[in-house]
């Protein structure tokens, strides 16, 4: 199951100073979009406003029919809105099981049905033999499965996923993405900040374009990645 994300004029502040601003776009249920820009446009500002870690200042948001624009993190996730961080965010010193455990405490059924923990070491079967191992002495590329499995438990309608191939080996940063392909198949719908501009425009059905704060380019990935603008700032050609 899936939803739809629509946001429509959102504004945040960093005390006076405001870094996003009427920023408004629309993720249709079952599709992949991508926001992509420099290095403090403020792409991980969006998705942190959309999950709740950063308030508003102005504008709302509507996970399907419902405006969750004032609800707390801990109320979006078991409304089917979850985010894999930057950075993974794991808790290194518990196991690989417990950390994919923590996100069962925001499915809607309260964590009761766990079965779900075997989809993710389907989804990632690396995980499935490091499940005793301490998150903190994983890979990078296995420590992004972790995080990105800790997402898939909460059984999210739309899923967040801000840089999740940063830092990885070009094979490992593949199978990452190749992985957000399946997982969007099932019907989850996805809205990826993603360093690699090219890859992500690849998978994706549509794509907004930041640049200090405000969205100046945005349509479908196929368009926007013959775009000249877009292929001289970020495409390197």
């Amino acid at each position: 199951m899936s939803q739809t994300l629509d946001v429509q004029n959102i504004c945040v502040s960093y005390g006076m100073v405001e870094a996003v601003r009427n920023v408004s776009f629309r993720v249709p249920k079952g599709s992949i979009a991508a926001i992509v820009g420099a290095n403090g446009a403020g792409k991980s500002t969006i998705l942190n406003a959309l999950s709740g870690l950063r308030n508003l200042t102005g504008g709302r948001v509507c996970l399907g029919e419902r405006d969750i624009s004032h609800l707390p993190p801990h109320e979006r996730v078991p409304m089917g809105l979850a985010q894999v961080p930057e950075g993974r965010r794991l808790f290194g010193r518990m196991t690989v099981a417990e950390n994919l455990e923590i996100g069962l405490f925001g499915r809607p059924d309260g964590g009761r049905d766990r079965a779900v923990l075997d989809k993710v070491f389907d989804l990632f079967p690396r995980l499935r033999e490091r499940a005793g191992q301490m998150a903190g002495t994983l890979s990078g590329g296995e420590q992004q499965m972790v995080a990105i499995g800790r997402a898939i438990v909460a059984d999210p309608q739309v899923l967040l996923l801000d840089e999740p191939t940063m830092g990885l080996s070009p094979l490992l940063a593949e199978t990452v993405l190749q992985t957000i392909s399946a997982i969007n198949a099932t019907g989850v719908t996805v809205l990826l900040v993603e360093q690699n501009v090219y890859r992500a425009l690849e998978i994706s059905n549509h794509a907004f374009v930041l640049e200090t704060g405000e969205i100046v380019l945005d349509g479908p990935a196929s368009a926007l990645m013959h775009d000249p603008r877009v292929r001289a700032a970020y495409l390197g050609q």
